[in-house]
């Protein structure tokens, strides 16, 4: 079958996609510190599998290029970034006020890097929605999903919300865009930036009750234009994939149906996963991916992120699947050897089965939930019209494109991939410690995000501040095509560990 654009006929979901992957060899190396459970690491033992699976060689796959200041503060206010580029570990004891009122230091620490770290994987949000706005048809940044951070603050290991800055992006070519949330924790940062509009849906499915950052009620259903805009789909432990789907396949075809968007991000948080570290679902890798292949089956151009995820060896796991199912190929259970194949011990497979934890969702009460937001859903007027008066210019792409030069050397999973031949990384990012999961879980922090303020004053909120301010001059690119030399790029990778 071709390889179609954008304009994909409806059909058999078997339509080959055309699929941009983004991913830099040094996000891995980015280190919250010890006993942290976000590790970036998990990104690097993702693209192993990737590479090692042959699943790069069906994609084109590009290096993001870092996100700018003026790109963070089309949504992010301009002292908090100031403040992320500026502090370090070494100058933190002198900015203790500055790391209370932006809400660094604890659940979101200063690490080395930590700036570049958010203009990567900022970058690689930005650029995937780029790349849909040009043709592309799914585009991946499994280092993006940070839907936690607001707009003058960290939350929840967040700094940058790249989520909200892709949709902004979307929005220049795109009337209408969904925000489909699978982590387990409310995606409450992108809700709140979008919650007095009704451009943007946002629906997240979530753990609700004692547990971070405790927003996301299904009575929160957006305000102003955007009422009925916001969909919370509020969960209890031990959900199931049949369970997960009784709600999440009717009420996303109806939201399909009701708001046409132009463009779908789907937030692909593993966290929600059975046996993560801080979740406490039961989803198989495969229930999970069914999210995906359901959102692709609509043929509508989709930014793939990743977020949550602790348990690292089935986030690599599961986002390879994803990975697979975008490319609509199934890869086989048993793993191929790779340089994290200790991590998949004993079985080494891909999939591993969920528990028989105790699913604690009635029936009864996911009928009401179904029921209660598909009912919000018949009161929104159909796929509301958008005047543009003036469109923000679109981010140019690189005219060469360079992702079939040396295609082969680059796809080589030992080009950038073989610890034998790392050297150390010649800045000040802080390599991570390859370490065994740790046994004793870290207690998550819990305290609740300040809820929001509604009023009068709504239409100058964050979303309206984004959706209405100048577009920024552009004058570069947002996305990087990878370089053609990948032993140079090698030769800067980590130490071997």
């Amino acid at each position: 079958m071709d390889t179609g654009g954008n304009s994909l006929p409806s059909g058999p979901d078997g339509v080959k996609r055309k699929v941009c992957y983004f991913y830099d060899p040094e996000v891995g190396n980015y280190y919250y510190g010890q006993g942290h459970p976000m590790k970036p690491h998990r990104i690097r033992m993702t693209h192993a599998l990737l590479a090692h699976y042959g699943l790069l060689q069906d994609m084109q796959v590009l290096k993001p290029f870092p996100a700018k200041d003026r790109d963070l503060c089309r949504f992010h206010a301009d002292d908090y970034i100031s403040f992320l580029r500026t502090i370090t570990p070494e100058t933190q004891q002198d900015l203790l006020r500055q790391l209370k009122r932006f809400n660094v230091g604890e659940d979101c620490p200063v690490f080395d890097g930590l700036y570049s770290f958010c203009q990567t994987y900022a970058g690689g949000s930005v650029g995937g929605a780029v790349k849909l706005n040009h043709g592309c048809d799914i585009a991946i940044n499994w280092a993006g999903g940070l839907h936690h951070a607001k707009k003058c603050e960290a939350s929840g290991f967040c700094y940058v919300n790249d989520i909200v800055l892709a949709i902004l992006e979307l929005l220049k070519q795109h009337e209408r865009v969904l925000y489909v949330d699978i982590d387990i924790h409310h995606g409450d940062g992108v809700e709140e930036a979008f919650y007095t509009t009704d451009r943007v849906m946002t629906v997240s499915f979530h753990k609700f009750g004692d547990y971070f950052p405790g927003t996301g009620d299904v009575r929160d259903i957006g305000y102003g234009k955007g009422k009925y805009y916001s969909l919370n789909v509020p969960l209890d432990d031990g959900i199931d994939d049949e369970s997960y789907h009784f709600l999440f396949k009717p009420i996303i075809g109806k939201v399909m149906e009701v708001f046409r968007p132009g463009a779908v991000v789907l937030q692909c948080g593993a966290d929600s996963l059975s046996g993560d570290r801080l979740g406490c679902f039961n989803l198989s890798i495969k229930g999970h991916a069914e999210c995906v292949k359901f959102m692709r089956s609509f043929n509508v151009p989709l930014l793939l992120v990743g977020g949550g995820g602790y348990t690292i060896r089935n986030v690599a796991r599961c986002w390879c699947y994803e990975t697979g199912v975008a490319l609509g190929k199934e890869i086989e259970d048993n793993m191929p050897q790779h340089e994290y194949y200790e991590y998949f011990g004993p079985d080494y497979t891909l999939h591993v089965a969920p528990s028989n934890m105790e699913n604690k969702n009635s029936r009864q009460l996911l009928e009401e939930i179904r029921d209660e937001l598909l009912n919000n859903l018949s009161k929104l007027q159909h796929a509301p019209s958008v005047q543009f008066q003036e469109r923000p210019p679109d981010t140019k792409l690189p005219e060469d494109d360079e992702d079939q030069v040396d295609a082969d050397e680059r796809w080589d999973p030992d080009s950038d991939m073989d610890e034998d031949d790392r050297k150390p990384l010649p800045s000040r990012v802080k390599r991570e410690i390859i370490e065994p999961e740790p046994k004793v879980l870290e207690s998550q922090k819990g305290n609740s995000e300040q809820t929001r303020g509604v009023d009068a004053t709504a239409d100058e909120t964050a979303s309206a501040k984004a959706l209405n301010e100048d577009p920024m001059a552009i004058d570069e690119p947002s996305v990087k095509i990878e370089q053609e030399n990948t032993s140079k790029a090698s030769d800067q990778l980590y130490a071997k560990t």
